[in-house]
């Protein structure tokens, strides 16, 4: 089984995750992450490629990550675990359990191997019984679909009341981050909303963050 979490109030507050669009255009992205990450703390950023062959997401890779780390925050990679040593990330996030128990032996201890794309409560115990050093629920999938907001609020309550490991839970839009950090996700992951936002990335993530604010639990 899983560790179990220590029964306590003193929670932590939730911290931001932001999730990139695929890294098209390298610069333009960079650029906007640096304004993100200086509007407020962003604890990680996964960074999303294009298809491409090593060569060129290790270079892409390396436009990005001075920019992400230097503000403290850790950059994981969206898969390709292969590659992150060589390109200087913190990190990969594996999509399912077959893709963590493939890689996470060649990325820990030194780096960050998190779990996405659990689509049982079996599953996410599986990993981090095996030492994930986080689950994500409610991320989207391959074709876009998600669980029910209800039904990734109700995972996260359960697994933040029963486990050590940490959580993320994905936000698809800025109504959903007080929610996810009130049932008690570690992380809330921010993505295409924030990018697309008409009052500009840094005025989306200065929202973002004040919604985990609202969302601490009272003494």
């Amino acid at each position: 089984m899983a560790s179990p979490r220590p029964q306590t109030n003193d929670r932590p507050q939730p911290r931001l995750y932001l999730v990139t669009p695929a890294a098209g255009d390298v610069k333009a992205l960079a650029a906007e992450l640096a304004a993100a990450l200086e509007a407020a703390e962003i604890a990680a950023v996964l960074l999303r490629l294009p298809e491409g062959d090593d060569r060129s997401l290790i270079n892409r890779i390396k436009v990005i990550a001075p920019v992400v780390q230097k503000s403290g925050a850790a950059l994981i990679l969206d898969g390709h675990p292969g590659i992150v040593a060589r390109g200087g990330a913190d990190g990969a996030h594996l999509d399912g359990v077959t893709a963590y128990e493939a890689a996470a032996g060649d990325l820990q201890p030194d780096r960050i191997a998190g779990a996405g794309g659990l689509n049982t409560r079996h599953d996410a115990m599986l990993v981090a019984e095996a030492g994930a050093d986080y689950v994500m629920f409610g991320e989207p999938d391959a074709d876009n679909e998600r669980p029910s907001f209800d039904a990734v609020v109700e995972r996260i309550s359960w697994w933040s009341e029963v486990f050590e490991a940490p959580c993320v839970g994905y936000a698809a839009s800025i109504d959903e981050i007080a929610p996810l950090a009130q049932a008690g996700a570690d992380f809330v992951a921010i993505g295409d909303f924030v990018f697309s936002d008409p009052r500009g990335i840094a005025a989306a993530i200065a929202d973002a963050a004040s919604r985990l604010t609202l969302a601490e639990t009272p003494a």
